[in-house]
């Protein structure tokens, strides 16, 4: 098998000289950390995205976070999620002392089920008082293929509750043409969004994220995100601001910075050509691997528009003695960068020993993390970079079947 001469990172971002120069405009400008820039950005992506409006953080966690707070969720409060997910998706519902209650995923896209959902919630009506109330469901768009977002929602009214979308991977994904981060304009509960612009995700400001909903709900979250002070600091510092300003919560320090938001104006402008190219690379993936009976390609429903933050595949174990870290350890050796979205929560030793989970507490999703593994998947890979990824796949497997028939041969002799 050919080995490259380089190794092919994993998810690099990709900066163009635009960014640097509105980095550079930045720090030589008054200001440098949260201020107009920030407010560009905020406005610039509320319209990218169809949002009521949109405010910048320094991470989606803190988007996580600032969306519960602003949801008045806490303590004897209890909040639906998914185990399939980075584990700080679940830590934001412990940080404000609710109870993360996990729900499987569906076995094609491995996203929350919507049925799973219900029926957790109908098990906890035919019992009050024994559990915490469900105040929230959290799902998350996982590798940038929306939710069933109909089914949730109508969950969600159903049982008075509000969603948080777990958008990290899905930017800039559609759901039924509308595009994620818009579902709070008219949605019958609470939706807030939250974003994640993390150096390897589909846009990038190194470090940051954003959360979009109501202006109301966002009002609140906005001043949590502050250290709970009425004004921020572009509003007391501004030429029409005021010195005078009031603590009215315990808030945190989640504000972004101009510095960051430098980056993000013009990574925005440039995100319909990243996910043009990730459609491009996941496309040409799907063709060359769809014909091996050893993988299980992504899926992606009809009423979607994918993200393809990350590329995803299953090994089928009933037709393939390869193991998934097998396999992670040959495209290592041939210098294709990889990885794997994610180790469950319930598998995590924090969760695993406070909750009592067992590995098959949660089949589908305990299932698929055995047997997948995330591939490059980024506009700045080259076509010869694709080439070599896939070439890697197909040789691996190929020479596994050789060797797994070539075995079975022998020992019936």
């Amino acid at each position: 098998m050919r080995v490259r001469k380089t190794f092919l990172p994993f998810s690099p971002p990709l900066i163009g000289e635009e960014e640097i120069a509105e980095v550079a405009d930045t720090l030589r400008s008054d200001w440098i950390t949260t201020g107009p820039k920030v407010k560009r950005f905020e406005q610039e992506f509320a319209a990218a995205v169809d949002a009521p409006a949109a405010l910048a953080v320094n991470s989606c966690t803190a988007a996580l976070h600032l969306a519960l707070l602003a949801l008045n969720i806490g303590p004897g409060d209890a909040v639906i999620t998914t185990p399939m997910t980075f584990c700080s998706t679940v830590h934001v519902i412990e940080h404000v002392g609710a109870k993360p209650i996990l729900v499987d995923v569906e076995p094609g896209t491995l996203n929350l089920d919507p049925w799973g959902v219900r029926d957790v919630l109908a098990a906890q009506n035919r019992k009050p008082g024994k559990h915490p109330p469900v105040k929230a469901i959290i799902p998350v768009h996982l590798y940038g293929h929306p939710c069933d977002m109909d089914a949730l929602l109508a969950i969600a009214k159903e049982y008075g509750l509000a969603v948080i979308e777990d958008a990290a991977h899905a930017l800039p994904a559609k759901y039924k043409g509308r595009m994620i981060g818009s579902l709070g304009e008219d949605s019958p509960v609470p939706v807030l969004t939250c974003f994640s612009f993390y150096a390897t995700k589909n846009l990038t400001t190194a470090e940051g994220g954003m959360l979009t909903g109501t202006a109301d709900l966002l009002d609140r979250a906005r001043i949590w995100s502050l250290h709970g002070m009425s004004r921020d600091a572009w509003k007391r510092y501004g030429s029409e601001g005021s010195w005078l300003y009031e603590v009215v919560c315990p808030g945190f320090k989640y504000n972004m910075t101009d510095i960051q938001a430098a980056i993000g104006l013009h990574q925005l402008r440039k995100l319909p050509a990243f996910h043009r190219r990730r459609r491009e690379i996941a496309q040409r993936y799907n063709h060359a691997f769809s014909g091996l009976a050893e993988l299980e390609i992504p899926a992606e429903q009809h009423w979607t528009e994918h993200a393809w933050h990350l590329y995803v595949l299953r090994l089928l174990h009933n037709q393939s003695t390869l193991s998934r870290d097998a396999l992670l350890t040959e495209l290592h050796r041939l210098r294709i960068g990889t990885s794997v979205h994610f180790i469950p929560v319930h598998l995590h030793a924090y969760y695993r020993d406070k909750y009592g989970y067992a590995p098959q507490d949660f089949p589908v999703a305990y299932d698929g993390y055995q047997r997948m593994l995330s591939l490059p998947c980024s506009p700045r890979m080259q076509d010869q970079d694709v080439e070599d990824v896939i070439d890697a796949v197909i040789n691996v497997i190929k020479s596994s079947r050789h060797r797994s028939r070539a075995a079975a041969a022998a020992h019936s002799l």
